[in-house]
């Protein structure tokens, strides 16, 4: 029995979860009865059974039992007993809602389990959010897409509002409603069809939507799949390009079990370009023209697509005229007309031509560019050496550096012209064999050497500046266009130059003599030196054989000695004529002055042969002749009347005379 008076010793139990709806509606109807009525539901407490007593015997738990207080109790133990009762009773329909929301979610889950088996569910959008799409699929909550599902290549979504679509129910998210998936049921919905299609490896069309990492997804009714490798035929850079392309795929690889498809499209193209490769090959032959497309560029020429298989266009054989990059006359997916030139069968190497199919221009070129004709054309390129200029569509020619204007103080082409021009020159030259013409440009303007005699007489004093120094001589430009070249022998009379800076500075402004003008070969010789008297031509006027002259040694050579004889004079004293008397060899030095006498001379080749022995007999003979003079005259006066005989004794007196004699008569002289 449970003691309704003290209600802390009542027994009470958590109702079962499994209770019917019947159940739990009698509960509820019990729960609105007047307050007079006390209605306490409690669990009868089990008592153990005795040892003795049989099994039959326990007391059976009473459930639902109602008490109702006696009229004969007395009234004070009625608040007690109401107050226990609405204490029980919040209890119980606090465990009657936790009861109910228990089995709502365990309907539902049972409800999403059944849809998680593989099930598609129709539903209806009802909004779009940033993260998801918010789908009414009639379960208790709402479903959830992963908005990354339902967006399209350009990453807008392809789902409206009140659309009706087909997803499969993943699994109830912990945060509420549940997640659905859009791709599951488009593999649903398709995955036969793919399936067809792999086994009859049948092309299938899908859209580009996203670049991946190693390549591209393909919508195909469900997203696929598509390496980067197998794109295209040839390795692809640039596989953003094809996002928003609708292409045909072939399937080959799919996994049911875990929703993947691998497509490809390179082996839908390697089968389509060997079917136009055998058609190809069957009529392919040089000399045959066909059409192709530009499927690649490189420097040196464009790969064409002939229908299978790719010709090489080099770019030499591109144009007659000049390309700098094949880009300049073709790009890529351009449709041209190509003739086989050359044509290997066993490796299947092709090769291409397009100026082939028109004639070349360089046959007659001498007789459409005759000599000395004027020409106009545009400048294509400039160099160092000249510049190039196109006459017409495969016809060039070279304006050389030396042939754009008459004067020489240009020191680079860029100064006169640049590319893109339009000049007027003259045919010079034409070499068909080697594809060459030359064309002038100075040819059109005054020659200033033509009448370069009329302005300048030989022996005319010019005015310049010095333009350039070489080695052998100095230019200097006397007006625009003619230079004339002093050369170092020019230069001083006196002086022997090594080099014109010796002389002259480059700038310097100088004056020079006209020497020589030959304007057939644009020369003109200078001279610098002829400004002053030549001492050489004076020194012969005033000097000959035989003379003695006064000398200080400038330098000394294995074969003689060099000597100064006069400002810019030298004489050579070869080493067989620096004796004494007596041949003994005389040592000269460098600084040491001397009397020679001049035994050869040359005006024309300003060459002096000079002797120091000869100097010596030349004393010599004087010295005779000293001593024979004052004998002479002793005898004369001695022998005054003696007429004839006289004469006889004078003469023997004179060829008697020794050297001896003349010796001795010199140690007398020095003693007085």
């Amino acid at each position: 029995m449970v003691d309704v008076l003290n209600p802390e010793h009542t027994a009470s139990k958590t109702l079962n979860t499994t209770l019917e709806a019947n159940e739990i509606t009698t509960l509820e109807t019990q729960n609105e009865a007047p307050e007079n009525n006390h209605h306490i539901s409690a669990s009868a407490e089990t008592q153990p059974a005795e040892p003795n007593s049989h099994p039959s015997a326990q007391t059976e738990p009473t459930s639902h039992a109602e008490v109702s207080a006696p009229p004969s109790e007395p009234l004070a133990a009625a608040p007690q007993a109401a107050d226990a009762h609405d204490a029980s009773s919040h209890e119980e329909e606090m465990d009657f809602g936790a009861l109910l929301e228990s089995f709502e979610h365990e309907q539902a889950a049972q409800e999403a389990a059944q849809a998680v088996d593989g099930n598609v569910v129709t539903g209806t959008v009802i909004k779009l959010t940033d993260k998801h799409v918010v789908v009414d699929v009639g379960l208790k909550s709402e479903g959830l897409i992963p908005i990354e599902q339902v967006l399209d290549h350009t990453g807008q979504p392809k789902l409206q509002p009140g659309q009706t679509i087909e997803v499969v129910v993943e699994h109830e998210e912990p945060s509420g409603g549940f997640l659905l998936s859009y791709d599951k049921a488009l593999r649903h919905r398709v995955w036969d069809t793919i399936e067809k299609a792999a086994n009859d490896k049948a092309p299938v069309s899908g859209l580009v939507v996203s670049r991946v990492k190693g390549g591209l997804t393909v919508d195909i009714g469900i997203k696929a799949f598509l390496p980067g490798s197998q794109v295209e035929i040839r390795p692809v850079r640039n596989l953003e390009s094809y996002i928003g392309q609708t292409i045909e795929v072939r399937v080959i690889k799919l996994n049911k079990k875990r929703g993947n498809v691998v497509v490809s499209r390179k082996e839908l193209l390697e089968n389509e370009a060997s079917l136009k490769r055998s058609l190809t090959l069957d009529h392919l032959e040089e000399g045959t023209i066909l059409t192709g497309t530009v499927k690649n560029l490189t420097e040196y020429g464009a790969f064409v697509d002939l229908g299978g298989i790719d010709g090489l266009l080099h770019v030499t054989d591109m144009s007659w005229g000049r390309l700098t990059h094949p880009r300049d006359l073709v790009n890529v997916g351009d449709e041209i007309q190509v003739k086989v030139l050359k044509f290997d069968r066993e490796k299947q190497r092709i090769s291409l031509g397009f100026k082939q199919l028109t004639p070349d221009p360089w046959l007659d070129v001498a007789e459409r560019y005759p000599i000395g004709a004027r020409v106009r054309g545009r400048i294509l390129s400039v160099t160092d050496y000249g510049a190039f200029v196109e006459l017409e569509q495969g016809i060039e020619g070279l304006v050389h550096v030396s042939e754009m204007t008459w004067s020489k103080r240009m020191k680079h082409p860029t100064k006169l012209v640049k590319p893109g021009d339009e000049i007027e020159t003259i045919i010079l030259n034409v070499n068909p064999a080697d594809r060459r013409i030359s064309l002038g440009m100075k040819q059109l303007l005054e020659n200033p050497w033509e009448h370069l005699s009329e302005r300048y007489t030989t022996g005319s004093v010019v005015e310049g500046r010095v333009r350039n120094l070489t080695e052998f001589g100095a230019f200097i430009e006397i007006e625009d266009g003619i230079d004339g070249l002093v050369h170092v022998s020019n230069m001083s009379w006196t002086k022997r130059i090594k080099h014109p800076s010796e002389v002259v500075k480059k700038g310097d402004k100088v004056k020079a003599v006209v020497l020589g003008i030959e304007a057939e070969h644009r020369r003109l010789s200078l001279g610098i030196k002829q400004l002053q008297p030549d001492v050489w031509e004076s020194f012969f006027a005033q000097h000959q054989v035989n003379d003695v002259v006064h000398g200080k040694v400038l330098r000394m050579a294995q074969f003689g000695a060099f000597v100064e004889l006069a400002d810019g004079v030298e004489g050579l004293c070869h080493v067989s004529e620096a004796t004494d008397l007596h041949g003994v060899p005389v040592k000269l030095d460098v600084g040491q002055e001397h009397d020679f006498k001049i035994i050869k001379m040359n005006a024309e080749e300003k060459k002096i042969g000079l002797s120091l022995r000869a100097v010596g007999d030349e004393a010599t003979r004087a010295d005779v002749e000293q001593y024979k003079a004052p004998h002479a005259k002793e005898h004369g006066h001695g022998h005054s009347n003696s007429g004839g005989p006289r004469e006889s004794s004078s003469s023997q007196s004179s060829s008697s005379t020794t050297l001896g004699d003349l010796i001795n008569w010199k140690k007398r002289e020095r003693e007085e």
